[in-house]
């Protein structure tokens, strides 16, 4: 039989059959990806070929093949360096939600985030969510942000997963696709999804008022169908993004604003960063490419982790 996986709790899946009948899979023996070395070698959106196998009065699933995938989104812990875990598999698009506080996301972050999306071709969209909760000028600093990405060829949407606000644009643009929700915990991806199809009433937990960081709620990546035509991936939320299997330099490449400039660098092998005449640096001189990014680019390339003690913008604190 031939199916979509749509839960993964790391030993068992929860597979949809081609007739609508969903099926609790395990893998077959030692079964590994070629290639990909992760914590979970079947992801949330993988297509996969199972048998069908009496165990006394249960009936299980084996899967015994992984269709080739489209595409997928893969990240390296943050604590197990060496781990790297397949976030979701086959994607249309994927949402990262961005919170300006309550718990702050970074730009470090996001530019992780946008540069795995860039490499392994999965068009990314940023949702500026709770601006209902913000003062002006704290939404003065949420306009700045998303123009900073839209500038770069980014779709920003400001949205309020409580009030309503812009869901409708959102499923607009959900229509027919399979569209992965990301973000840290407390962002608000739970409270969204029970926004767009309410009769999922999926969990959701405040904020931790003393570390203002979400409590996890959603614990395996799990995919939805919904009433509207659209399938949506929930997944947990993650802390940190390290980038996965990236040489320095292709890094560079997954930023668009650098790839168009870096044919200006004087050489072509240029990592833009303490070459003569590199158009990359010139062009933060001019404010063509914002400070944030260059930071997280460099970042990126000599291999330093996320630092958690920063601004949104990645200053030191």
């Amino acid at each position: 039989m031939i199916g979509i996986v749509y839960k993964s709790t790391g030993s068992w899946y929860t597979v949809k059959a081609k007739d609508g009948c969903f099926y609790e899979c395990r893998i077959k023996g030692k079964f590994r990806i070629q290639g990909i070395k992760s914590t979970n070698p079947v992801a949330v959106g993988d297509s996969v070929h199972f048998d069908i196998e009496k165990i006394g009065d249960e009936t299980i699933g084996i899967i015994t093949k992984i269709a080739d995938r489209k595409n997928y989104i893969i990240r390296k812990s943050v604590n197990l360096s060496k781990q790297t875990h397949i976030i979701a598999a086959n994607l249309d698009q994927a949402f990262l939600m961005v919170t300006l506080n309550n718990p702050p996301t970074s730009t470090s972050f996001i530019d992780r985030f946008l540069v795995t999306s860039e490499a392994y071709h999965i068009p990314a969209i940023l949702l500026f969510n709770k601006v209902d909760t913000y003062s002006e000028a704290e939404l003065g600093e949420v306009k700045y942000l998303a123009a900073l990405y839209r500038n770069i060829g980014y779709t920003c949407i400001g949205i309020s997963a409580t009030s309503g606000k812009n869901i409708d644009q959102l499923k607009a643009l959900m229509l027919d696709k399979t569209s992965m929700f990301s973000g840290h915990s407390g962002v608000g991806k739970s409270t969204l999804v029970n926004a767009i199809e309410p009769k999922l009433n999926l969990k959701t937990k405040k904020i931790s008022e003393q570390h203002l960081q979400g409590q996890h709620t959603t614990t395996f990546a799990e995919m939805f169908d919904l009433d509207m035509g659209a399938r949506i991936i929930d997944t947990p939320g993650i802390k940190g993004f390290g980038i996965v299997d990236m040489e320095k330099e292709e890094i560079g490449a997954y930023f668009p604003e650098f790839f168009k400039l870096k044919q200006n660098c004087k050489f072509n092998n240029c990592l833009h960063l303490e070459e003569p005449n590199c158009a990359i640096k010139n062009a933060l001189d001019t404010d063509d490419i914002a400070w944030s990014r260059y930071r997280s680019y460099v970042q990126m390339i000599t291999g330093e982790e996320e630092n958690y003690r920063t601004d949104i913008y990645g200053e030191k604190k």
